[in-house]
């Protein structure tokens, strides 16, 4: 499932990571295009139990979310 929170503020970039991560879902792509962005969602998701793989992009960030 991607979950394309680009262009939007925090704290809804982790809220709308959340509604997903909520349906139990075994892994996920969070765009973002911000560092706090970023390094909010990544920090969610850890807590989540999530493992997370960054990977920029040409307009912003790839988070690769996989349960562990």
């Amino acid at each position: 499932m991607q979950i394309d929170t680009r262009g939007l503020s925090c704290p809804q970039p982790v809220i709308e990571t959340k509604k997903v991560l909520d349906t139990k879902v075994e892994q996920a792509t969070v765009l973002v295009d911000t560092i706090a962005a970023k390094e909010n969602v990544s920090r969610y998701a850890k807590a989540a139990k999530y493992s997370v793989e960054v990977n920029e992009t040409s307009d912003g960030w790839s988070l690769e979310l996989h349960k562990l």
